[in-house]
């Protein structure tokens, strides 16, 4: 067996690996709010999660797409091989040491921080894609912000249409929505985040002359999709911990408009072909409703927390890529 197959054998595996850890450490968000108020049991969430993934990662590739081309050009990356291989060991890394302290980090950022370390490391910085990479950036940056003011404002519009209502009734027909937007909010996801680690798989085979264009073939999607919905089934209840209760106490009509913030913002990324955070979506998307709730029950300490986390994922990931480049190349 010679040396590319087995190195892409290797990429193979390491992208399946990251998107299987993507399963419990990103998709725990994606039901966190539902868990927390009792709209859902945690195995009754894991499985609809896990299902409504497997279904969201095996509808789309436009998100693929981007990765594989507009960080870096794979068609002309030098040493395109170990850059990936590096990219996804740092990705790796950083995802799991963030689950392991319950911080709701993004691997959206570790990968696309990692693939952009790993490749200056190999060609000096004329190796990125800067308008693909920019507009990536844009989309990771804007996207909580806009979670933000639309949960506020999504929140606001409840709060108006039900300010009459029997609390404790409203509560309980809110318990039976969320089922639907805990569903909602996992599909989306699936659109958005397994499509990366297609990407990562479909650049490493463009760059060993597997295939000769863009395309994502079909075992890849479904490869990609199983991982993540067995990921999902072992779930990150840390990262549930964190922000199911940390960032504000939810009620079912904060969950509820919480979800919808988030899938409308997750999916209309997927539209346009954008990898977003979905950790900072629907963590934003909280803030937001929590925000408009009522401002003083918002626990600001964690949101610090988190948001010095997101900061140095991008230049963390990155530098670690870098390393990880410069010992493969000891043994590649």
């Amino acid at each position: 067996m010679d040396t590319v197959l087995i190195l892409t054998i290797l990429i193979v595996v390491a992208a399946l690996a990251f998107d299987f850890i993507n399963g419990f450490h990103d998709t725990a968000n994606a039901i966190a709010t539902s868990v927390s108020t009792k709209a859902l049991k945690p195995r009754h969430a894991i499985i609809l999660a896990a299902g409504m993934n497997f279904v969201g990662a095996m509808t789309f590739t436009g998100v693929a797409k981007t990765i594989t081309k507009d960080i870096v050009d794979p068609f002309t990356l030098q040493n395109g091989t170990t850059v990936i291989l590096a990219a996804l060991l740092a990705a790796i890394a950083w995802n799991l040491i963030t689950w392991y302290y319950g911080i709701p980090s993004s691997s959206s950022h570790a990968l696309i921080g990692a693939i952009a370390g790993a490749a200056i490391a190999a060609a000096g910085f004329n190796a990125l894609n800067y308008t693909g990479f920019i507009k990536i950036i844009e989309a990771l940056l804007l996207s909580p912000i806009l979670a933000f003011v639309v949960g506020f404002i999504v929140y606001s519009i409840f709060k108006v249409v039900f300010k009459n209502r029997n609390l404790a009734k409203t509560n309980r027909n809110f318990r039976f929505i969320q089922i639907a937007t805990a569903a909602l909010q996992s599909f989306t996801h699936g659109t958005n985040d397994a499509q990366k680690a297609m990407g990562i798989i479909t650049m490493a085979l463009i760059v060993n002359n597997y295939q000769t264009s863009d395309d994502i073939q079909t075992w890849v999607q479904f490869s990609c999709a199983l991982a993540m919905g067995l990921g999902t089934s072992i779930g990150g209840w840390k990262i549930i911990k964190t922000v199911g209760g940390k960032i504000m106490k939810i009620r079912p009509v904060n969950g509820v408009a919480a979800d919808l913030t988030g899938a409308a913002v997750i999916f209309g990324a997927t539209a346009i072909h954008l990898p977003v955070s979905t950790t900072h979506v629907i963590s934003s998307s909280i803030l937001g409703v929590g925000s408009a709730h009522r401002l003083r029950g918002v626990k600001w300490g964690t949101a610090q927390r988190m948001l010095i986390t997101w900061v140095i994922t991008l230049p963390i990931s990155a530098s670690l890529a870098a390393i990880i480049y410069y010992l493969l190349n000891l043994f590649f």
